[in-house]
């Protein structure tokens, strides 16, 4: 397969110089990586936005029911529910309640309508690939032993010498805090996240781990079988799957996670703004 990730990771390069950006305006950055999978980037977005008055938050909203532009959150009441928004938008309708949270495939009619609403600042979830938006692009370092480009390796694209991006890791740049809330004696886990071995470290004892596929939208009886069959007093998920379980009205534990950013990346960010 690796000649066909030459092929592909040229065709992004040229892709990539073909673009001209747009400047639209408002300070907007990026938050993502570079590799297939996830990496803690929903957590991190959510720190960030947090910390600013007038933030909207712009994202693809990738396993949801619907199509075009939905405002999630008008930045006072969450307007939609989760098979509408997705899982991740949901997740900031939550925990940003006071940002505006838009999901759109075409990323320029998010960001056109949260400055329709008034937004001062504007995140970007995942949105490296897109060249033709002037932003500030924050890149999650993610540690791979396969750097090759897709079909071959894990890397949709590079990170082109000739475009600025800040790489941030965790541990130096941000550090992940955990709380486990509503907590029962015997738990199952269940996660339909990217990845979900990077939760065992946060993890305490439970019954069973049961992974899906990443943005898995589950139904009441699939949770039901898991409590029926472990015997367990409750399920244990991340937030990511707790937007789309709380409707079933089930016994949830929560291993909420959140991060601590350095004050570093924040005077970047205003630095960048006040260009």
């Amino acid at each position: 397969m690796l000649p066909l990730s030459w092929v592909y990771c040229f065709y992004m390069y040229v892709r990539f110089k073909s673009k001209r950006t747009e400047n639209f305006g408002i300070g907007i950055i990026s938050v993502g990586n570079l590799n297939v999978g996830g990496s803690g980037k929903t957590p991190l977005v959510t720190a960030l936005a947090s910390r600013y008055e007038g933030a909207a938050i712009v994202l693809r909203g990738y396993g949801r029911k619907s199509s075009g532009l939905y405002v999630v959150n008008n930045g006072v009441e969450i307007l939609c529910d989760v098979e509408v928004s997705g899982d991740e938008a949901m997740i900031y309708a939550h925990k940003v309640s006071k940002a505006i949270v838009i999901v759109s495939e075409d990323r320029k009619k998010g960001i056109l309508k949260a400055k329709e609403m008034g937004a001062k600042i504007v995140f970007l979830d995942d949105a490296y690939s897109k060249h033709d938006i002037k932003k500030l692009d924050i890149l999650i370092h993610v540690e791979s032993k396969n750097l090759s480009c897709l079909p071959s390796g894990p890397f949709r694209e590079r990170l082109w010498s000739e475009k600025e991006a800040i790489v941030l890791k965790e541990g130096t740049h941000f550090k992940r805090v955990v709380e486990l809330k509503n907590k029962s004696d015997k738990m199952s886990l269940l996660s339909a996240i990217a990845r979900p071995q990077r939760l065992d470290k946060y993890l305490p004892k439970v019954v069973s781990k049961n992974y899906f596929e990443d943005h898995h939208s589950f139904s009441k009886s699939e949770v039901l079988e898991i409590l029926r069959r472990d015997g367990s007093d409750s399920v244990l998920v991340t937030y990511k799957d707790f937007v789309k379980l709380e409707q079933f009205d089930l016994p949830l534990s929560l291993l909420d996670l959140h991060v601590e950013v350095d004050e570093y990346i924040f005077k970047i960010i205003d630095n960048y703004r006040g260009k």
